[in-house]
Protein backbone atom coordinates (compact mmCIF):
# COMPACT_ATOMS: atom_id res chain seq x y z
CA UNK A 1 0.00 0.00 0.00
CA UNK A 2 2.71 2.39 0.34
CA UNK A 3 4.32 1.63 -2.53
CA UNK A 4 1.22 2.20 -4.44
CA UNK A 5 0.74 5.30 -2.39
CA UNK A 6 3.97 6.60 -3.17
CA UNK A 7 3.81 5.81 -6.82
CA UNK A 8 0.75 8.05 -7.02
CA UNK A 9 2.26 10.55 -5.33
CA UNK A 10 5.43 10.98 -7.59
CA UNK A 11 3.17 10.45 -10.48
CA UNK A 12 1.19 14.08 -9.13
CA UNK A 13 4.40 15.68 -8.43
CA UNK A 14 5.12 14.66 -11.91
CA UNK A 15 2.08 15.80 -13.88
CA UNK A 16 2.01 18.85 -12.02
CA UNK A 17 5.63 19.85 -12.91
CA UNK A 18 5.47 19.29 -16.58
CA UNK A 19 1.79 21.73 -16.13
CA UNK A 20 3.43 23.92 -14.24
CA UNK A 21 6.48 23.86 -16.98
CA UNK A 22 3.91 24.18 -19.67
CA UNK A 23 2.34 27.08 -18.78
CA UNK A 24 5.74 29.05 -17.74
CA UNK A 25 6.67 28.21 -21.24
CA UNK A 26 3.68 29.42 -22.96
CA UNK A 27 3.79 32.59 -20.41
CA UNK A 28 7.28 33.27 -21.81
CA UNK A 29 6.55 32.74 -25.31
CA UNK A 30 3.19 35.18 -25.08
CA UNK A 31 5.62 37.48 -23.26
CA UNK A 32 8.17 37.62 -26.22
CA UNK A 33 5.72 37.82 -28.08
CA UNK A 34 4.09 40.88 -26.56
CA UNK A 35 7.70 41.98 -26.12
CA UNK A 36 8.55 41.97 -30.10
CA UNK A 37 5.07 43.80 -30.60
CA UNK A 38 5.75 46.28 -28.27
CA UNK A 39 8.84 46.88 -29.67
CA UNK A 40 8.49 46.32 -33.35
CA UNK A 41 4.86 47.06 -34.34
CA UNK A 42 2.52 50.31 -33.97
CA UNK A 43 -0.48 49.21 -33.97
CA UNK A 44 -2.13 51.86 -31.70
CA UNK A 45 -0.72 54.39 -34.44
CA UNK A 46 0.84 56.81 -31.64
CA UNK A 47 3.44 57.69 -34.36
CA UNK A 48 0.69 59.81 -36.04
CA UNK A 49 0.89 62.72 -33.57
CA UNK A 50 4.37 64.08 -34.55
CA UNK A 51 2.42 64.58 -37.93
CA UNK A 52 0.27 67.53 -36.22
CA UNK A 53 0.58 71.01 -36.00
CA UNK A 54 1.72 72.69 -32.37
CA UNK A 55 1.66 76.00 -31.22
CA UNK A 56 4.81 77.92 -30.22
CA UNK A 57 5.44 78.87 -26.86
CA UNK A 58 5.68 82.33 -25.54
CA UNK A 59 7.83 81.45 -22.46
CA UNK A 60 10.74 78.23 -21.98
CA UNK A 61 9.17 75.61 -20.00
CA UNK A 62 10.92 73.71 -16.78
CA UNK A 63 11.82 70.11 -17.47
CA UNK A 64 11.17 67.43 -14.98
CA UNK A 65 14.61 66.00 -14.72
CA UNK A 66 15.31 61.93 -14.05
CA UNK A 67 18.98 60.67 -13.79
CA UNK A 68 21.92 62.60 -13.47
CA UNK A 69 22.86 65.16 -16.38
CA UNK A 70 26.64 64.94 -17.02
CA UNK A 71 28.17 68.32 -15.91
CA UNK A 72 30.17 68.63 -19.13
CA UNK A 73 26.69 69.01 -21.18
CA UNK A 74 26.07 72.98 -20.37
CA UNK A 75 24.64 74.80 -23.59
CA UNK A 76 21.56 73.99 -26.11
CA UNK A 77 20.24 71.39 -28.21
CA UNK A 78 18.73 72.64 -30.94
CA UNK A 79 16.64 71.21 -33.43
CA UNK A 80 14.92 72.13 -36.74
CA UNK A 81 11.33 70.75 -38.48
CA UNK A 82 7.99 71.16 -39.25
CA UNK A 83 5.53 72.17 -36.87
CA UNK A 84 2.48 73.58 -39.11
CA UNK A 85 0.82 70.80 -41.09
CA UNK A 86 -2.29 72.90 -42.58
CA UNK A 87 -2.99 76.59 -42.79
CA UNK A 88 -7.04 77.32 -42.55
CA UNK A 89 -8.47 74.78 -43.93
CA UNK A 90 -5.39 74.06 -46.51
CA UNK A 91 -3.28 70.99 -45.76
CA UNK A 92 0.06 70.33 -46.52
CA UNK A 93 0.74 67.30 -48.09
CA UNK A 94 4.45 66.20 -47.96
CA UNK A 95 6.77 65.54 -44.71
CA UNK A 96 9.24 68.41 -46.26
CA UNK A 97 5.61 71.14 -46.56
CA UNK A 98 4.96 71.92 -42.87
CA UNK A 99 6.45 75.52 -41.97
CA UNK A 100 9.38 75.39 -39.65
CA UNK A 101 9.58 75.08 -36.03
CA UNK A 102 12.73 75.31 -34.05
CA UNK A 103 13.02 73.47 -31.04
CA UNK A 104 15.66 74.06 -27.81
CA UNK A 105 16.56 72.13 -25.21
CA UNK A 106 19.06 74.74 -22.78
CA UNK A 107 21.01 72.74 -19.99
CA UNK A 108 22.49 74.45 -16.95
CA UNK A 109 23.69 73.69 -13.67
CA UNK A 110 21.61 70.71 -14.11
CA UNK A 111 18.46 72.66 -14.65
CA UNK A 112 17.05 72.01 -18.08
CA UNK A 113 13.86 74.23 -20.30
CA UNK A 114 12.46 73.68 -23.06
CA UNK A 115 11.53 76.43 -25.71
CA UNK A 116 10.23 76.65 -29.94
CA UNK A 117 9.23 79.27 -31.94
CA UNK A 118 8.41 79.25 -36.19
CA UNK A 119 10.82 80.75 -37.75
CA UNK A 120 9.16 83.38 -39.22
CA UNK A 121 10.11 83.24 -43.12
CA UNK A 122 7.85 84.71 -45.55
CA UNK A 123 6.28 81.30 -46.29
CA UNK A 124 5.33 80.80 -42.95
CA UNK A 125 4.07 84.99 -42.42
CA UNK A 126 2.30 85.19 -45.80
CA UNK A 127 0.46 81.93 -44.54
CA UNK A 128 -0.45 82.95 -41.31
CA UNK A 129 -1.26 86.56 -42.72
CA UNK A 130 -3.90 85.41 -45.60
CA UNK A 131 -4.88 82.18 -44.23
CA UNK A 132 -3.99 79.84 -47.23
CA UNK A 133 -0.72 78.49 -48.68
CA UNK A 134 0.56 81.17 -50.37
CA UNK A 135 3.80 79.82 -51.60
CA UNK A 136 4.45 76.56 -53.61
CA UNK A 137 6.37 73.96 -50.93
CA UNK A 138 7.79 70.58 -51.57
CA UNK A 139 4.99 68.52 -52.43
CA UNK A 140 1.82 71.20 -51.94
CA UNK A 141 1.01 73.74 -55.00
CA UNK A 142 0.06 77.04 -54.23
CA UNK A 143 -2.91 78.97 -56.07
CA UNK A 144 -3.92 82.17 -56.51
CA UNK A 145 -5.93 84.04 -54.29
CA UNK A 146 -9.29 83.54 -54.83
CA UNK A 147 -10.03 87.22 -54.00
CA UNK A 148 -8.47 87.93 -57.13
CA UNK A 149 -10.01 88.52 -59.86
CA UNK A 150 -9.45 86.46 -63.18
CA UNK A 151 -6.66 88.86 -64.69
CA UNK A 152 -4.83 89.26 -61.74
CA UNK A 153 -5.15 85.38 -61.03
CA UNK A 154 -3.70 85.01 -64.49
CA UNK A 155 -1.23 87.46 -64.53
CA UNK A 156 0.22 85.95 -61.37
CA UNK A 157 0.95 82.85 -62.88
CA UNK A 158 3.28 84.37 -64.89
CA UNK A 159 5.21 86.09 -62.00
CA UNK A 160 8.01 83.48 -62.65
CA UNK A 161 8.96 80.68 -59.66
CA UNK A 162 8.86 81.86 -56.33
CA UNK A 163 11.05 79.98 -54.38
CA UNK A 164 10.09 78.68 -51.04
CA UNK A 165 12.31 80.15 -48.07
CA UNK A 166 10.72 77.56 -45.50
CA UNK A 167 13.63 76.35 -43.18
CA UNK A 168 12.30 73.31 -41.69
CA UNK A 169 15.87 71.05 -42.10
CA UNK A 170 18.93 72.22 -40.43
CA UNK A 171 20.84 74.94 -38.04
CA UNK A 172 24.39 75.47 -37.78
CA UNK A 173 26.66 78.45 -37.57
CA UNK A 174 27.99 80.41 -40.24
CA UNK A 175 30.74 82.60 -39.20
CA UNK A 176 29.63 84.00 -36.13
CA UNK A 177 25.61 83.84 -36.94
CA UNK A 178 23.48 80.92 -36.91
CA UNK A 179 20.83 80.20 -40.01
CA UNK A 180 18.11 77.73 -40.39
CA UNK A 181 18.26 75.80 -43.99
CA UNK A 182 16.99 74.12 -46.06
CA UNK A 183 17.52 73.18 -49.89
CA UNK A 184 16.30 76.13 -51.55
CA UNK A 185 18.90 79.32 -52.30
CA UNK A 186 17.13 81.16 -49.22
CA UNK A 187 19.08 80.68 -45.79
CA UNK A 188 17.49 82.47 -42.82
CA UNK A 189 19.61 84.13 -39.70
CA UNK A 190 17.92 83.00 -36.57
CA UNK A 191 18.78 84.22 -32.81
CA UNK A 192 19.65 80.91 -31.10
CA UNK A 193 19.07 82.38 -27.83
CA UNK A 194 15.65 84.04 -28.14
CA UNK A 195 14.79 82.15 -30.98
CA UNK A 196 14.00 84.94 -32.87
CA UNK A 197 14.04 85.16 -36.56
CA UNK A 198 16.34 87.71 -38.21
CA UNK A 199 16.62 88.63 -41.55
CA UNK A 200 16.12 85.79 -44.60
CA UNK A 201 19.21 85.58 -46.96
CA UNK A 202 19.66 84.94 -50.57
CA UNK A 203 23.11 82.73 -51.53
CA UNK A 204 24.82 84.59 -54.17
CA UNK A 205 26.86 81.55 -55.43
CA UNK A 206 23.70 79.42 -56.05
CA UNK A 207 20.80 78.89 -59.13
CA UNK A 208 18.85 76.56 -58.26
CA UNK A 209 19.28 75.38 -54.59
CA UNK A 210 21.68 73.89 -51.99
CA UNK A 211 22.37 71.41 -49.64
CA UNK A 212 21.22 71.19 -46.31
CA UNK A 213 24.35 70.16 -45.04
CA UNK A 214 27.55 71.17 -44.68
CA UNK A 215 31.13 69.72 -43.85
CA UNK A 216 33.27 71.75 -41.33
CA UNK A 217 37.20 71.83 -40.38
CA UNK A 218 40.01 73.96 -40.12
CA UNK A 219 38.41 76.95 -39.68
CA UNK A 220 36.56 76.20 -43.12
CA UNK A 221 32.74 75.64 -44.17
CA UNK A 222 31.97 73.45 -47.37
CA UNK A 223 28.70 73.35 -48.78
CA UNK A 224 26.78 72.30 -52.06
CA UNK A 225 24.80 73.95 -54.28
CA UNK A 226 23.15 73.32 -58.04
CA UNK A 227 23.97 75.25 -61.05
CA UNK A 228 22.72 74.69 -64.04
CA UNK A 229 24.14 71.64 -65.19
CA UNK A 230 26.74 71.55 -62.15
CA UNK A 231 26.86 70.92 -58.80
CA UNK A 232 29.10 73.83 -56.92
CA UNK A 233 31.05 73.56 -53.59
CA UNK A 234 31.17 76.38 -51.80
CA UNK A 235 33.89 77.36 -49.22
CA UNK A 236 33.33 79.95 -46.66
CA UNK A 237 36.02 80.88 -43.37
CA UNK A 238 34.18 80.39 -39.97
CA UNK A 239 35.84 83.73 -38.70
CA UNK A 240 36.95 86.62 -40.28
CA UNK A 241 39.51 88.76 -39.41
CA UNK A 242 37.79 91.98 -40.80
CA UNK A 243 34.52 90.50 -39.27
CA UNK A 244 32.81 90.69 -42.30
CA UNK A 245 29.91 88.37 -43.69
CA UNK A 246 31.37 84.91 -44.30
CA UNK A 247 28.38 84.39 -46.75
CA UNK A 248 29.42 87.78 -48.50
CA UNK A 249 33.06 86.01 -48.79
CA UNK A 250 32.09 82.92 -49.85
CA UNK A 251 33.84 81.50 -53.38
CA UNK A 252 33.15 77.84 -55.54
CA UNK A 253 36.00 75.99 -54.97
CA UNK A 254 35.44 73.45 -57.60
CA UNK A 255 32.25 71.87 -59.77
CA UNK A 256 31.57 68.52 -60.45
CA UNK A 257 29.57 67.75 -63.69
CA UNK A 258 26.43 66.35 -64.12
CA UNK A 259 25.48 63.60 -66.52
CA UNK A 260 23.05 65.84 -67.75
CA UNK A 261 23.18 69.29 -68.58
CA UNK A 262 19.40 70.38 -67.57
CA UNK A 263 19.00 67.25 -65.14
CA UNK A 264 21.56 67.70 -62.21
CA UNK A 265 21.27 65.06 -59.65
CA UNK A 266 19.37 65.55 -56.08
CA UNK A 267 22.54 65.76 -53.65
CA UNK A 268 21.60 65.76 -49.90
CA UNK A 269 24.98 65.24 -48.66
CA UNK A 270 28.36 65.08 -49.70
CA UNK A 271 31.51 63.78 -48.23
CA UNK A 272 35.19 64.82 -47.32
CA UNK A 273 38.17 63.48 -45.85
CA UNK A 274 41.68 65.14 -45.56
CA UNK A 275 42.65 65.97 -49.17
CA UNK A 276 39.07 64.96 -51.49
CA UNK A 277 35.55 66.04 -51.71
CA UNK A 278 33.16 63.39 -52.60
CA UNK A 279 30.06 63.75 -54.66
CA UNK A 280 27.20 61.03 -55.19
CA UNK A 281 25.30 61.65 -58.27
CA UNK A 282 21.99 59.40 -57.89
CA UNK A 283 19.75 58.78 -60.74
CA UNK A 284 17.35 60.75 -59.19
CA UNK A 285 17.28 63.90 -61.38
CA UNK A 286 15.90 67.64 -60.54
CA UNK A 287 14.53 68.39 -64.33
CA UNK A 288 15.30 71.98 -64.74
CA UNK A 289 13.26 73.10 -67.54
CA UNK A 290 9.91 71.33 -65.70
CA UNK A 291 11.03 73.20 -62.59
CA UNK A 292 11.22 76.38 -64.21
CA UNK A 293 8.12 76.20 -66.39
CA UNK A 294 5.93 74.30 -63.27
CA UNK A 295 4.65 77.53 -62.34
CA UNK A 296 3.71 78.59 -65.28
CA UNK A 297 0.17 77.30 -66.76
CA UNK A 298 -0.02 74.02 -64.87
CA UNK A 299 -0.17 74.61 -61.24
CA UNK A 300 2.76 71.84 -59.79
CA UNK A 301 5.55 71.42 -56.69
CA UNK A 302 8.64 70.66 -56.32
CA UNK A 303 8.17 66.45 -56.23
CA UNK A 304 6.88 66.72 -60.12
CA UNK A 305 10.07 68.59 -60.83
CA UNK A 306 12.07 64.88 -60.25
CA UNK A 307 12.48 61.80 -62.10
CA UNK A 308 14.27 59.26 -61.74
CA UNK A 309 15.94 56.16 -64.63
CA UNK A 310 17.63 53.27 -63.44
CA UNK A 311 19.62 52.82 -66.21
CA UNK A 312 21.26 56.16 -65.88
CA UNK A 313 22.92 54.10 -61.98
CA UNK A 314 25.18 55.75 -59.78
CA UNK A 315 28.39 57.71 -60.72
CA UNK A 316 30.84 59.01 -57.92
CA UNK A 317 32.76 62.03 -57.97
CA UNK A 318 35.94 62.93 -56.37
CA UNK A 319 37.75 65.78 -56.46
CA UNK A 320 41.49 67.61 -54.79
CA UNK A 321 40.65 69.94 -52.42
CA UNK A 322 43.88 71.76 -52.78
CA UNK A 323 43.69 72.97 -55.16
CA UNK A 324 40.39 72.25 -55.94
CA UNK A 325 40.31 70.55 -58.60
CA UNK A 326 38.11 67.70 -60.24
CA UNK A 327 39.62 63.93 -61.14
CA UNK A 328 38.24 62.43 -64.51
CA UNK A 329 38.13 58.94 -62.79
CA UNK A 330 34.31 57.33 -64.04
CA UNK A 331 33.22 55.70 -60.64
CA UNK A 332 29.96 54.05 -61.22
CA UNK A 333 27.68 51.49 -59.49
CA UNK A 334 24.24 50.35 -59.27
CA UNK A 335 21.65 52.62 -59.21
CA UNK A 336 20.33 53.88 -55.44
CA UNK A 337 19.33 56.52 -53.62
CA UNK A 338 21.27 58.59 -50.99
CA UNK A 339 20.50 61.51 -48.58
CA UNK A 340 23.35 61.08 -45.64
CA UNK A 341 26.94 60.27 -45.80
CA UNK A 342 28.09 58.44 -42.55
CA UNK A 343 31.69 59.33 -43.43
CA UNK A 344 34.57 59.15 -45.43
CA UNK A 345 38.66 59.03 -45.14
CA UNK A 346 41.79 57.64 -47.17
CA UNK A 347 43.78 54.41 -46.24
CA UNK A 348 46.32 53.36 -48.48
CA UNK A 349 45.93 55.16 -52.14
CA UNK A 350 42.21 54.49 -51.31
CA UNK A 351 38.99 56.37 -50.12
CA UNK A 352 36.82 54.88 -47.81
CA UNK A 353 32.87 56.03 -48.22
CA UNK A 354 30.08 54.60 -45.92
CA UNK A 355 26.57 55.87 -46.72
CA UNK A 356 22.91 55.33 -45.91
CA UNK A 357 21.68 53.70 -48.97
CA UNK A 358 18.99 53.02 -50.41
CA UNK A 359 18.46 50.04 -52.95
CA UNK A 360 17.09 50.71 -56.70
CA UNK A 361 16.62 54.36 -58.71
CA UNK A 362 13.18 55.26 -57.36
CA UNK A 363 12.70 58.69 -55.27
CA UNK A 364 12.22 57.75 -51.39
CA UNK A 365 10.16 60.82 -51.15
CA UNK A 366 7.59 59.24 -52.90
CA UNK A 367 7.02 57.36 -49.63
CA UNK A 368 6.90 60.70 -47.69
CA UNK A 369 3.23 61.94 -48.01
CA UNK A 370 1.63 62.59 -45.00
CA UNK A 371 -1.50 60.56 -46.06
CA UNK A 372 1.19 57.75 -45.74
CA UNK A 373 2.62 58.38 -43.18
CA UNK A 374 -0.38 58.77 -40.82
CA UNK A 375 -1.97 56.21 -42.26
CA UNK A 376 -3.01 53.19 -39.70
CA UNK A 377 0.20 50.75 -39.14
CA UNK A 378 -0.78 47.67 -41.47
CA UNK A 379 -1.08 50.32 -44.39
CA UNK A 380 2.13 51.77 -43.22
CA UNK A 381 3.94 48.39 -43.64
CA UNK A 382 2.25 48.16 -47.04
CA UNK A 383 3.46 50.87 -48.41
CA UNK A 384 7.39 50.38 -47.02
CA UNK A 385 6.83 46.98 -48.32
CA UNK A 386 7.30 48.48 -52.08
CA UNK A 387 9.56 51.24 -51.35
CA UNK A 388 13.08 50.94 -51.39
CA UNK A 389 14.82 48.64 -49.01
CA UNK A 390 17.79 51.04 -47.29
CA UNK A 391 20.99 49.45 -46.11
CA UNK A 392 24.37 50.72 -44.96
CA UNK A 393 27.05 50.56 -47.39
CA UNK A 394 31.03 51.25 -48.01
CA UNK A 395 32.81 51.57 -51.35
CA UNK A 396 35.95 51.92 -52.14
CA UNK A 397 37.42 54.40 -54.50
CA UNK A 398 41.21 53.80 -55.65
CA UNK A 399 43.16 56.76 -56.76
CA UNK A 400 45.12 54.85 -58.55
CA UNK A 401 42.86 53.14 -61.10
CA UNK A 402 44.71 52.12 -63.63
CA UNK A 403 47.62 50.23 -61.99
CA UNK A 404 45.80 47.30 -62.89
CA UNK A 405 44.20 45.65 -65.93
CA UNK A 406 40.61 44.93 -66.57
CA UNK A 407 38.81 43.17 -64.64
CA UNK A 408 40.94 42.62 -61.65
CA UNK A 409 39.79 43.68 -58.15
CA UNK A 410 41.72 47.22 -57.24
CA UNK A 411 40.72 46.99 -53.97
CA UNK A 412 43.85 45.68 -51.83
CA UNK A 413 42.44 47.00 -47.83
CA UNK A 414 42.12 43.90 -46.05
CA UNK A 415 39.16 44.66 -43.76
CA UNK A 416 36.51 45.11 -46.42
CA UNK A 417 35.07 42.96 -49.17
CA UNK A 418 33.86 46.34 -51.23
CA UNK A 419 35.30 45.84 -54.78
CA UNK A 420 36.63 48.06 -57.59
CA UNK A 421 36.77 47.11 -61.01
CA UNK A 422 38.19 48.60 -64.23
CA UNK A 423 35.31 47.76 -67.20
CA UNK A 424 36.47 48.66 -70.85
CA UNK A 425 34.73 51.30 -71.57
CA UNK A 426 36.90 52.88 -68.85
CA UNK A 427 34.47 53.38 -65.89
CA UNK A 428 35.72 51.74 -62.56
CA UNK A 429 32.80 49.79 -61.41
CA UNK A 430 32.29 49.82 -57.62
CA UNK A 431 30.49 47.02 -55.75
CA UNK A 432 29.67 48.15 -51.72
CA UNK A 433 30.48 45.75 -48.93
CA UNK A 434 26.89 46.20 -46.54
CA UNK A 435 27.71 47.12 -43.04
CA UNK A 436 24.06 46.55 -41.67
CA UNK A 437 20.78 45.62 -43.39
CA UNK A 438 17.37 44.97 -42.01
CA UNK A 439 14.71 44.71 -44.06
CA UNK A 440 12.53 48.14 -43.96
CA UNK A 441 14.84 49.03 -40.74
CA UNK A 442 16.69 51.65 -41.74
CA UNK A 443 19.56 53.09 -40.47
CA UNK A 444 19.59 57.09 -40.88
CA UNK A 445 20.09 60.67 -40.36
CA UNK A 446 24.06 59.38 -39.02
CA UNK A 447 25.90 60.69 -37.05
CA UNK A 448 30.19 60.02 -35.61
CA UNK A 449 32.23 61.19 -33.67
CA UNK A 450 33.10 64.67 -35.77
CA UNK A 451 35.58 66.11 -33.56
CA UNK A 452 37.79 63.17 -32.95
CA UNK A 453 36.99 61.10 -36.51
CA UNK A 454 35.63 63.32 -39.13
CA UNK A 455 37.23 62.41 -42.21
CA UNK A 456 39.86 59.73 -40.51
CA UNK A 457 39.62 55.84 -40.30
CA UNK A 458 36.31 55.38 -37.40
CA UNK A 459 35.29 52.48 -35.62
CA UNK A 460 31.39 53.81 -34.65
CA UNK A 461 28.58 55.83 -36.29
CA UNK A 462 25.10 56.14 -34.47
CA UNK A 463 21.73 56.59 -36.29
CA UNK A 464 17.56 57.40 -36.22
CA UNK A 465 15.88 53.63 -36.59
CA UNK A 466 13.14 53.88 -39.19
CA UNK A 467 10.57 50.86 -38.92
CA UNK A 468 8.88 51.32 -41.83
CA UNK A 469 9.63 55.06 -42.41
CA UNK A 470 8.80 55.31 -38.57
CA UNK A 471 11.61 57.08 -36.37
CA UNK A 472 11.39 54.49 -33.90
CA UNK A 473 15.03 53.14 -32.23
CA UNK A 474 18.56 54.82 -31.52
CA UNK A 475 21.01 52.72 -33.35
CA UNK A 476 24.69 52.40 -32.73
CA UNK A 477 27.13 50.35 -35.51
CA UNK A 478 30.45 49.41 -35.27
CA UNK A 479 31.60 49.56 -38.70
CA UNK A 480 34.63 47.31 -38.46
CA UNK A 481 33.01 44.37 -36.45
CA UNK A 482 29.34 45.32 -37.85
CA UNK A 483 28.10 44.77 -33.96
CA UNK A 484 24.76 46.88 -33.05
CA UNK A 485 23.12 48.20 -30.28
CA UNK A 486 19.77 49.87 -29.90
CA UNK A 487 17.73 51.84 -27.65
CA UNK A 488 13.97 51.64 -27.67
CA UNK A 489 10.34 52.11 -25.96
CA UNK A 490 7.31 51.48 -26.29
CA UNK A 491 5.04 53.97 -28.63
CA UNK A 492 7.71 56.27 -28.34
CA UNK A 493 9.82 58.22 -31.50
CA UNK A 494 13.09 59.75 -31.24
CA UNK A 495 15.11 62.17 -33.70
CA UNK A 496 18.63 61.97 -35.05
CA UNK A 497 20.91 61.19 -32.13
CA UNK A 498 23.47 63.74 -31.46
CA UNK A 499 26.80 62.83 -30.49
CA UNK A 500 28.76 65.20 -27.76
CA UNK A 501 31.85 64.13 -27.01
CA UNK A 502 33.34 63.73 -23.55
CA UNK A 503 36.01 66.55 -22.81
CA UNK A 504 37.74 64.39 -20.57
CA UNK A 505 37.27 61.23 -22.75
CA UNK A 506 40.10 59.32 -24.29
CA UNK A 507 38.16 56.56 -26.93
CA UNK A 508 36.20 57.12 -29.91
CA UNK A 509 32.66 56.66 -28.05
CA UNK A 510 33.59 58.78 -24.69
CA UNK A 511 30.66 61.16 -25.03
CA UNK A 512 26.58 61.00 -24.91
CA UNK A 513 24.22 60.91 -27.35
CA UNK A 514 21.33 63.55 -27.26
CA UNK A 515 17.86 63.29 -28.89
CA UNK A 516 14.46 64.65 -28.61
CA UNK A 517 12.05 61.30 -28.23
CA UNK A 518 8.38 61.86 -28.47
CA UNK A 519 5.73 59.86 -26.11
CA UNK A 520 2.36 60.52 -27.19
CA UNK A 521 0.73 58.40 -24.25
CA UNK A 522 3.13 59.37 -21.46
CA UNK A 523 2.13 61.99 -18.35
CA UNK A 524 4.78 64.40 -20.13
CA UNK A 525 5.07 63.12 -23.68
CA UNK A 526 8.35 65.08 -25.04
CA UNK A 527 11.46 64.39 -23.58
CA UNK A 528 14.91 65.21 -24.13
CA UNK A 529 17.03 62.13 -23.69
CA UNK A 530 20.57 61.46 -22.83
CA UNK A 531 22.49 58.12 -23.34
CA UNK A 532 25.95 56.76 -23.02
CA UNK A 533 27.31 56.32 -26.52
CA UNK A 534 29.48 53.42 -24.72
CA UNK A 535 26.56 50.97 -24.58
CA UNK A 536 23.24 53.22 -25.53
CA UNK A 537 22.55 53.08 -21.58
CA UNK A 538 19.74 56.10 -20.32
CA UNK A 539 21.64 58.26 -18.40
CA UNK A 540 19.27 60.72 -18.23
CA UNK A 541 16.16 62.58 -19.40
CA UNK A 542 14.20 65.84 -19.06
CA UNK A 543 10.52 65.52 -19.81
CA UNK A 544 8.12 68.51 -20.43
CA UNK A 545 4.23 68.32 -20.63
CA UNK A 546 3.81 69.19 -24.42
CA UNK A 547 3.45 67.31 -27.34
CA UNK A 548 5.86 68.25 -30.45
CA UNK A 549 6.61 66.95 -33.99
CA UNK A 550 8.92 65.37 -35.48
CA UNK A 551 12.37 66.85 -36.39
CA UNK A 552 15.08 66.43 -38.59
CA UNK A 553 18.45 67.97 -37.97
CA UNK A 554 20.02 69.98 -35.62
CA UNK A 555 23.20 70.65 -33.34
CA UNK A 556 24.80 71.13 -30.01
CA UNK A 557 25.93 74.19 -29.07
CA UNK A 558 28.07 74.40 -26.12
Amino acid sequence: RKIIINFYFILFYFILFYFILFYFILFFYFFILFYFILHFEHPAGGYKKIFETVEELNEPLPATVTGRIPSFIKGSLLRLGPGLFEVGSEPFYHLFDGQALMHKFDFSNGQVTYFRKFVKTDAYVRAMTEKRVVITEFGTCAYPDPCKNIFSRFFTYFKGVEVTDNCLVNVYPIGEDFYAVTETNFITKVNVETLETLKKVRQRLTVNGSSAHRERRHGLQHRKLHGEGSLRLVKWQQTLPDKSDPIEKSKVVVQFPSAERFKPSYVHSFGMTENYFVFVETPVKIHLLKFLSAWSIRGSNYMDCFESDEEKGTWIHIARKHPGEYIDYKFRTAAMGLFHHINCYEDSGFIVVDLCAWKGFEFVYNYLWLANLRANWDEVKRNAMIAPQPEVRRYVLPLDPYREEQGKNLVCLPYTTATATMRADGTIWLEPEVLFSGPRQAFEFPQINYKMNNGKNYTYAYALGLNHFIPDRICKLNVKTKETWVWQEPDSYPSEPLFVQNPDGVDEDDGVLMTIVVSPGAQRPTFCLILNAKDLSEIARAEVDIMSPVTFHGMYKP
